[in-house]
């Protein structure tokens, strides 16, 4: 899409304003489910953070089935809601929260905690014996890998081997009211790291090597897993893994039966940065200019929206449009002022909007309570965010 094309489209709206092209989100889901290859999509609702959203992307296609949420809030506040499949994506140790998930259970919902420990299984029993009804869990596997000085991956599971799953299996045993019900296991390094960065040819080389690696040795660590967990006689609902950067590679194990996906629906910047696909930013927004304190500097409103994670300039956001803008080095993107730096023929004027892409997808919606909709040139509906909604899990 251009400049004048957004521009036209969103005359005389206040600014900052969200939006997410439709028809660029129906391309982008078209494409991840094509990568996808046949196996069942759950969508990660920490990248999407919006039920209309969510209810679009499953009117997309019978692919998309279930969500990954990622507190139990959320979950439980989605399940009142309507939705059901839900998977937790990280560990509940809260009493309240855990019996507040059993209360939906025995409704007769479908809601997995995570758990890698003893004392989560631990937990989870107390309050499925309290509540009198037996919890679903998922077992997360670490999928990082460790090389010499190096550990390849995220911190986030303690179970990382075949040996690591008997102990656990071994403390499930004790646990009559939790049955485990799937395995889920996130390979970061693979997923979540670009190998395409622009101007860093020499590190893309050794992610790339890297991730070659790794990969060897984590796919049959799945399978031995999944594999234990099924011989000691667990009936699994799912195993679960990957996500928008490793779906080639994550689908090809027979063993997995769905991926997730968040982030390339929105496609934010960190997802530029992969040498095996490509797809197209669906979520923008829209800061002012408000002053041209020099020629072709043009210092817009507010948009600083850094994203979580080590601190560092991939997280911060990047102007959009029009082509060939750029923040100054020196300030980039603030909270009250942006100045943003453009020689380009389009003309910027005090009150014009200057478009802008966060670098990772569900947290632009922190920042606004709606987003527009748009589709063919016109805007079909303005839709609550999470925050929105005035909810607030994290």
């Amino acid at each position: 899409m251009t400049y004048p094309y957004y521009k036209k489209l969103f005359d005389g709206k206040e600014m900052p304003y969200a939006f997410i092209d439709l028809d660029i989100l129906k391309e982008n889901t078209k494409q991840l489910l094509i990568r996808s290859h046949n196996k069942k999509v759950r969508l990660a609702t920490k990248s999407i953070r919006c039920r209309s959203i969510l209810d679009t992307l499953f009117k997309e296609s019978d692919q998309i089935q279930g969500l990954m949420c990622f507190t139990a809030p959320e979950a439980i506040w989605l399940s009142k809601q309507g939705y059901d499949d839900l998977l937790i994506a990280y560990p509940t140790v809260h009493p309240n929260h855990l019996e507040a998930v059993a209360k939906e259970v025995k409704k007769g919902k479908r809601i997995y905690l995570m758990t890698d420990l003893p004392e989560h299984l631990q937990r989870i029993n107390a309050a499925g014996t309290k509540m009198d009804v037996c919890l679903p869990v998922c077992l997360d596997l670490d999928m990082s890998s460790k090389f010499p000085g190096l550990h390849f991956g995220v911190h986030r599971s303690s179970v990382a081997s075949v040996d690591g799953c008997k102990r656990y299996l071994s403390a499930l045993n004790d646990c009559p009211n939790v049955a485990l019900k799937g395995v889920m296991g996130y390979e970061a390094q693979i997923a979540g790291l670009g190998d395409n960065v622009r101007g860093q040819s020499l590190k893309n080389s050794v992610v790339r090597r890297l991730k070659a690696k790794s990969l060897k040795e984590i796919t049959k660590r799945r399978e031995a897993v999944v594999a234990l967990v099924k011989a000691e006689g667990h009936t699994l609902d799912f195993v679960n893994g990957g996500g928008t950067g490793s779906l080639e590679t994550t689908t090809k194990e027979d063993w997995v039966t769905e991926v997730t996906i968040g982030s390339g629906f929105y496609t934010s910047t960190l997802f530029d940065s992969y040498l095996k696909f490509r797809h197209l930013p669906a979520a923008v927004y829209a800061i002012e200019v408000v002053r041209i304190p020099d020629e072709d500097i043009y210092t817009c409103l507010g948009g600083g929206y850094v994203a979580s994670g080590m601190p560092g300039t991939d997280k911060a956001p990047s102007v959009y449009l029009p082509e060939g803008a750029s923040l100054t080095k020196n300030e980039m993107a603030g909270e009250v002022q942006t100045p943003v730096v453009y020689k380009g023929s389009e003309g910027l004027h005090i009150g014009d909007p200057v478009f802008m892409r966060h670098s990772k997808a569900g947290e632009l919606c922190e920042r606004f309570n709606q987003l527009y909709l748009i589709s063919k040139g016109k805007i079909l509906d303005e839709v609550d965010t999470y925050r929105g909604e005035g909810k607030c899990f994290l």
